[in-house]
């Protein structure tokens, strides 16, 4: 059979922030899609995520394993709860970083960008490391903290000293004070674990395009608060290079402060790359590779995808910027969300075949996302027939004005 006759078809939507879950948006593609497609069809769906929200959710649904929580505490220390997961042997461990120091934990006070620290993640790692977990994947995506992952490591056992040996209180306004890190408290296993780190961004650790300048603001931090920040992420990487372990592995200061992703979540993986040797992988390709995804995508003929809003960030380690580079030669791609911000004809030289807005006609945000559902299954369906018989795309699939429909946004 032809692949007209006979489509191998992939669904995998992230997810509409606010509005549908990536399992949801799947189910609803998936309904619009087999209106038009022949029974002789093979249609697969995958919910994705790029490394932040959502991301322990899709892995643990690939392997067919519940959440498990445990006690910890926020950015700011006060006692929490956390969702982590398992796989059915024990040994692979999946942290969304945000269930312990996302902002949305910390929003009921005044953010504490100096103060906030990622120890309740590490706390997640400790309990996995001590129940026999050795493959670690860290989703980074949603964090509060600008801590240079200083509170991973102590809740495994490393002490970050001052000059008199003091330890050094929690957060990254602290770091500047570092003088030394013993490891000689470890806790066993914690060398033996590898770590894979979600990343869904490039910038380094440190200066201008750093952790603290790009993302201290959206933490709360103010222009001497980022400045604070920085100089404490650059004595980190400093101190981090004079440690046995990161000279073994080669690391120098300035490798450890420009390294590409090392900025992700406030600098969480500088340690956990510059000791352990964890390997930082984008987001979107760490989920695919956990669920399956990359398995396949290259033999679909169709691939359907969805998310808030589809403009020129969505090409730059999100969900279609993966699936736009593991599709194979002749993998048709398209795209719906919440709003378009691409003409047809910049859609098509990015890799993208069909750029479908989920609101064209819609009245107003509320109705956009009272009716996402049965609007995508709509678009899922105009998708496929875009596929069988192309039209030419006219200027309402076009948001230039960025009318607010992306609060959809993933």
């Amino acid at each position: 059979m032809s692949a007209t006759e006979n489509p191998v078809v992939i669904i995998a939507p992230d997810s509409f922030k606010g509005s549908l879950s990536a399992a949801d948006a799947a189910a609803a593609l998936e309904r619009g899609a087999r209106e038009m497609l022949p029974d002789t069809a093979t249609v697969l769906t995958f919910p994705m995520a790029d490394g932040g929200e959502g991301s322990l959710d899709a892995v643990l649904a690939a392997w067919l394993q519940p959440a498990l929580t445990m006690p910890t505490v926020d950015a700011l220390g006060r006692p929490t709860e956390a969702s982590y997961g398992l796989d059915s042997e024990g040994r692979r461990a999946i942290i969304e970083a945000a269930q312990a120091n996302g902002l949305p934990q910390i929003s009921d006070v005044p953010l504490q960008p100096l103060r906030a620290d990622s120890y309740g993640v590490g706390l997640i790692a400790a309990r996995l490391i001590e129940s026999g977990a050795r493959d670690v994947t860290l989703f980074l995506g949603g964090s509060a903290t600008t801590d240079g992952g200083k509170g991973i490591l102590r809740a495994i056992g490393a002490r970050f000293l001052d000059a008199e040996g003091n330890e050094l209180a929690p957060g990254g306004g602290a770091l500047s004070s570092l003088s030394a890190i013993d490891l000689s408290g470890l806790m066993p296993g914690a060398l033996e674990t590898q770590w894979r780190i979600a990343v869904d961004v490039t910038n380094p650790l440190v200066g201008e395009q750093g952790a603290a300048h790009v993302f201290g603001p959206q933490k709360g931090a103010t222009a001497s608060d980022v400045t604070i920040l920085d100089a404490g992420l650059t004595r980190l990487a400093e101190v981090l290079a004079e440690t046995a372990l990161a000279s073994e592995r080669g690391f120098s200061a300035a490798g450890i402060s420009a390294l590409p992703g090392m900025g992700a979540g406030g600098g969480m993986a500088a340690p956990l790359v510059a000791l352990f040797g964890a390997e930082l992988v984008p987001g979107a390709q760490l989920v695919a590779d956990a669920i399956g995804l990359s398995e396949v995508v290259a033999s679909a003929d169709i691939i359907l995808t969805g998310e808030g809003r589809f403009d020129s960030q969505s090409l730059d380690g999100k969900v279609v910027d993966y699936l736009r580079g593991a599709k194979g030669p002749s993998g048709w791609l398209a795209v719906i969300a919440g709003s378009v911000g691409m003409s047809p004809s910049e859609a098509k030289a990015a890799g993208i075949d069909v750029a479908l807005p989920l609101g064209s006609g819609v009245e107003n945000r509320k109705e956009l996302f009272q009716f996402a559902a049965p609007l995508l299954e709509a678009r899922g369906a105009h998708a496929i027939a875009e596929w069988f018989e192309p039209t030419d795309l006219d200027e309402e699939f076009r948001d230039d004005e960025g009318d607010g429909l992306g609060v959809l946004d993933d």
